[in-house]
């Protein structure tokens, strides 16, 4: 017979495997399933998978009994019932024929009581019980590579309590997304897997069937169980979550380690990257992070944001919201930080930006007003312009920031900060048309500004600088006369 090579983690070396049919979208009750070890057989450590290598010698099932398949037909006969109700005899007959070459994928240690329990049903042909019955291995043995994965790793990946009561109520399909997430079936995996899932909803005997399924469906049924889940096959290409989590919360990173997590990043699959991105938002935002953590995690966010795909901003905004909906105020404040850094305020909703705008805005103006203020603008004052870039004004804040930015350009009685003027003229220059309105209005208002504007020459001088900066075009035209007058 000949070997066939099957891989199965250190993680995955147990004899026991539990679960409740209730997260197996089973009827009530509770499956146990016992494994024995295999005899003894020689192994090697791969040191890019920890995956211990066994070789499985196709198994030797014993022939249909002959007295079975007559059995059948006498049994359908004394029921009064035709004998086309169950599998043909052929059909039977192929099914198990081809079972010792499926069986033989999958590792000894997990040929237990479900498997024989299948093997019992295609024997007489119940092939919507024998899918129940490899459906529910799969499931057990992917419980149980979740919890090889380490449920501490996860629940700080999810950001989330996630303890073994949590993954035995994970729904089929949940558990299926996890898998694909942590990187422990591949995107192919889940596809026929999430297949499977669909089949055995509607034909198997765990629910009312909505039609038969055969010999050859059952087959590849068991083959796509066995070869995406059951086989134990090393990691598919993605990122080691444990691994990515370790480093940003290692060291800080040199420039050679950014590249190559970021590479890592973009080149696994999106359900993944969604998953890593959230992860990594959540270490940022965490109070107890380091700083050179939240550095790290700051520079895989600056990195990767120009490559995020709607759904994973759709992560980050909806973790956002959630900091806001619990009252956390430390993480909210450092979610609006990271958001800022990655230029990405327009994600947020109006009342978020003007939060921050407003926020911005006073930190300016306090400088503006306070000592050294002809030193110490600029940096505030490009971090309002950079702030401004990310998407339009909300309306709420519109006449506190006009009014800060065009204060702060035309200075007070011993002059302006020259560092700072750049970025308040690329602020006027970007006015929007109520902006501008707000503007002309200062000429002729009567706030301490106005009058400032109106009685000191040297300010109404860079008032006028500043207007002239604005682009005729983006007046509204009940004001077009008003600027012809300020700017002439």
């Amino acid at each position: 017979m000949p070997d066939y090579l099957t891989r199965f983690s250190l993680a995955n070396q147990r004899a026991l495997i539990t679960g409740a049919s209730r997260g197996l979208g089973a009827e009530p009750g509770h499956v146990r399933c016992m494994s024995n070890w295999p005899a003894p057989f020689s192994k090697s450590l791969l040191k890019m998978t920890d995956e211990i290598v066994v070789h499985n010698a196709e198994p030797q099932l014993p022939a249909l009994p002959t007295q079975m398949l007559p059995a059948l037909a006498q049994l359908t006969t004394a029921l009064g019932i035709p004998r086309e109700a169950l599998a043909p005899d052929d059909e039977i007959a192929y099914a198990w024929r081809d079972l010792p070459r499926e069986i033989a994928e999958i590792p000894a240690a997990l040929r237990g009581e479900l498997v024989a329990r299948m093997c019992v049903a295609v024997s007489t042909g119940l092939f919507d019980g024998a899918i129940n019955y490899a459906w529910n291995a799969t499931i057990l043995h992917l419980r149980d590579r979740v919890r090889g994965f380490g449920l501490p790793v996860v629940a700080s990946t999810l950001q989330k309590d996630f303890e073994d009561r949590h993954l035995i109520e994970l729904q089929d399909s949940e558990l299926l997304g996890l898998a694909l997430k942590l990187g422990i079936i591949s995107e192919d995996g889940f596809f026929f897997l999430d297949q499977c899932r669909d089949t055995r909803n509607n034909f198997s005997a765990a629910h009312p069937v909505i039609g038969k399924i055969n010999d050859r469906e059952f087959t590849t049924f068991l083959n796509r169980c066995t070869r995406y889940a059951l086989a134990a096959q090393a990691f598919p290409r993605g990122v080691a979550v444990a691994d990515f989590i370790s480093a940003i919360k290692g060291t800080r990173f040199t420039a050679a380690q950014l590249g190559l997590w970021v590479e890592r990043l973009q080149g696994t699959h999106d359900a993944q990257r969604q998953l890593l991105f959230g992860t990594v938002h959540g270490i940022y935002c965490d109070p107890g992070t380091s700083e050179q953590s939240r550095l790290n995690a700051l520079d895989i966010c600056t990195e990767c944001y120009p490559t995020f795909t709607t759904d994973v901003k759709t992560v980050l905004v909806d973790r956002h919201s959630d900091y806001v909906a619990k009252g956390d105020t430390p993480r909210h404040t450092a979610s609006q930080q990271l958001f800022e850094k990655l230029a990405a305020l327009s994600l947020l909703n109006e009342s978020e930006r003007h939060g921050v705008i407003s926020h911005a805005v006073q930190m300016l103006w306090n400088i503006h007003k306070g000592t050294n203020n002809f030193y110490n603008e600029p940096p505030f004052a490009e971090r309002l312009l950079q702030i401004s870039e990310q998407g339009a004004i909300p309306e709420t804040i519109q006449q506190e920031y006009v009014q800060t930015v065009v204060g702060c350009r035309i200075g007070n009685a011993y002059g302006v900060s020259r560092s700072a003027i750049q970025y308040y003229d690329k602020m006027i220059s970007s006015f929007s048309p109520r902006e501008v309105s707000i503007m002309i209005g200062l000429a002729r208002g009567n706030s301490i500004l106005s009058r400032q504007i109106r009685g000191d020459a040297n300010s109404r001088g860079r008032f006028v600088v500043a207007m002239r900066l604005i682009d005729r075009a983006s007046v509204p035209a009940s004001l077009q006369n008003d600027y012809d007058k300020i700017t002439n």
